[in-house]
């Protein structure tokens, strides 16, 4: 069974241990200028292949899908890593009202962006675990549905796919 069709999942995880999250806090400050430094380099190898793919792209189209494809590669180790720690998450690790709000929040600020005349942000998004840890996936999804977002599959013990479904153009 998915995890989307498993009804367990759609609980709140359980509180983590504290001990365990300052273990993981600590590492995550030690990481965080190894982050910063993969992260530029990151973004140097990209400006370099950019160049070099401009150049190839003019003149071949077969090239030009191969490095739209290959640029999604190379900017995802920009990501956090699942097991970073934040000090939000060390303050706030049980409080199911802290994270309802934020929940709140965030599903209200994408919705005003997405329903604008000419909207700033794109109708999918990706919320990762770390978000909604406390309020769990079930309130995440009824208050994305009731804000008019749609949910697509997706393992909702990492994280939940959202869209902002196409305006009906049938005015029938």
């Amino acid at each position: 069974m998915n995890s989307f069709e498993d009804p367990a999942a759609w609980e709140p995880p359980p509180a983590r241990h504290r001990g365990w999250l300052a273990v993981r806090f600590v590492a995550s400050l030690l990481y965080w200028p190894v982050h910063v430094l993969l992260c530029v380099l990151i973004f140097g190898a990209v400006m370099a292949w950019a160049a070099v793919m401009d150049v190839v792209t003019a003149f071949s189209e077969l090239a030009e899908r191969a490095a739209e494809r290959q640029g999604d590669l190379l900017t995802g180790p920009m990501s956090l890593p699942s097991w970073y720690v934040g000090l939000r998450e060390v303050r706030h690790e049980g409080d199911a009202d802290y994270y309802r709000a934020r929940v709140d929040r965030a599903i209200a600020r994408r919705t005003r962006r997405v329903s604008r005349p000419r909207p700033t942000s794109p109708p999918g998004r990706r919320i990762p675990l770390r978000a909604y840890r406390g309020a769990g996936p079930r309130y995440v999804a009824d208050r994305a549905l009731a804000q008019g977002r749609r949910l697509r599959p997706s393992d909702v013990r990492r994280e939940l796919n959202l869209y902002w479904p196409a305006p009906d153009t049938d005015k029938g």
